[in-house]
């Protein structure tokens, strides 16, 4: 880590420097000053990076940043209430989550949803998801199922009352824990813009079409994944697993009949 003193020399000695010279020596003040920096900023500025995804994100989830819609970089900044570093790596992250479109000269774009592509996207979940499910019923600890009871006792104990908001809070714990449980890193890193996806039209089918007004059944459909998993029946897991899928896949059929596609598409056209 440099000195305070190496940061000033390196400040200070721009001075009676040709303007090139002075450049590179700035280069190099910069550098020397972001390596002088305390462990707990750099973590701060990772920190808002994650923050303003996971803003960003719930924004979409709750369909606030319609699908389809155009906003520029500024509009997530004033949003978020993040400034534009934070935002523009989210927005990176994002971008290749597929989750926003990067358009040259019109600003950026909220993903439209495209029920076939999602449905295709769907099968390739469903087989992540199982071996997922199976490496956490397999490895889960002590600490991993006793997170999962008392996970499980929460969302029972709550499902009377609980809002979609809610049960999406849920989610991404019961998300996490699984995860945590399998053990394996690279798997999250896969699943996190899959989760994404599939929460965003989770939202839409409980909000928008009437058959969904009712989510008990994708309450029961996590709590047999749950209880598999703590209880480390295997089989079990996976099955129930897959049995959520297939629920989600019938979401995609409701959806196709009742739902105005500018729901799931609002913005104009830029090609035609």
């Amino acid at each position: 880590m440099a000195t305070r003193v190496e940061v000033e020399h390196a400040r200070t000695s721009n001075k009676g420097k040709p303007p090139k010279a002075r450049r590179k020596q700035s280069q190099q003040s910069r550098r020397v000053a972001e390596n002088a920096s305390p462990p707990s900023l750099r973590r701060n500025r990772v920190n808002l990076f994650d923050l303003a995804c996971e803003r960003i994100e719930d924004l979409i989830v709750r369909c606030e940043l319609k699908p389809g819609s155009f906003l520029a970089l500024q509009d997530l900044q004033e949003m978020t209430g993040f400034g534009r570093t934070p935002v523009h790596q989210a927005v990176s992250r994002l971008a290749a989550d597929t989750l926003i479109v990067v358009r040259p000269r019109h600003g950026l774009q909220i993903a439209p949803i495209d029920l076939t592509r999602e449905r295709v996207l769907l099968q390739l979940r469903r087989d992540i998801e199982r071996f997922v499910v199976r490496l956490a019923a397999e490895h889960a600890g002590p600490s991993h199922r006793n997170q999962i009871i008392h996970l499980t006792r929460a969302l029972r104990d709550q499902r009377e009352k609980m809002t979609i908001s809610d049960f999406n809070l849920f989610d991404q714990r019961i998300d996490q824990i699984i995860l945590n449980a399998a053990g394996e890193t690279f798997l999250e890193h896969t699943l996190r813009p899959l989760h994404t996806i599939f929460r965003r039209i989770g939202w839409i089918y409980h909000t928008q079409v009437q058959s969904g007004a009712d989510f008990e059944p994708t309450i029961d459909c996590h709590l047999a994944v749950l209880d598999a998993i703590s209880s480390r029946r295997i089989n079990a897991a996976m099955a129930a697993s897959d049995a959520l899928t297939d629920f989600v896949d019938q979401m995609f059929d409701a959806m196709e009949r009742e739902l105005d596609p500018a729901l799931l598409d609002c913005g104009p056209s830029i090609f035609g």
